[in-house]
């Protein structure tokens, strides 16, 4: 594997744990309100009782979209082609105006060997001005002009 390769693939596999991890504390958000949720096998439940499981009920519900969202990321993410390109694609890893991205998902920053990344949507308007283009080429977004220095 060519050092650009192995690049591409530890920027992979860091975007798939952060996701990783980032439904598992969403998963632990949702277990935790619903099992507050539940009230006890005794016969009688007063008024707070009834309140709180129900407000626990909510907030578990609520936590199911983040839950429901980042399994939707993982599955873009295995399904992405992570291979080498020298096109700005989904799976393509982008460098311009001294910043990295990676087209797939959106994420916070993240570092892998030294330098800083983050996940951009295919959906995004940024992807979607440079979409196509290859290293060398410049795209303009929100009124300011970009160049790719990279595109892997």
């Amino acid at each position: 594997m060519t050092d650009r390769a192995v690049l591409k693939q530890a920027v992979h596999d860091k975007l798939m744990s952060l996701e990783a991890a980032e439904l598992a504390a969403a998963k632990a958000h949702y277990e935790a309100f619903l099992k507050e949720s539940q009230l006890s096998d005794r016969e009688v439940h007063d008024k707070d009782d009834l309140v709180a499981s129900r407000e626990s009920r909510d907030l578990a519900a609520a936590f199911d979209a983040p839950v429901q969202a980042h399994h939707a990321k993982i599955d873009v993410i295995e399904n992405t082609d992570f291979s080498l390109t020298d096109t700005v694609r989904p799976g393509a890893a982008v460098s311009f105006g001294g910043r990295n991205f990676i087209v797939c998902v959106s994420t916070t920053r993240f570092e892998v060997n030294g330098k800083t990344y983050m996940g951009i949507s295919t959906q995004s308007p940024i992807y979607l001005a440079m979409a196509g283009l290859q290293m060398g080429e410049s795209f303009t977004h929100n009124g300011s002009e970009f160049v790719i220095d990279d595109v892997m």
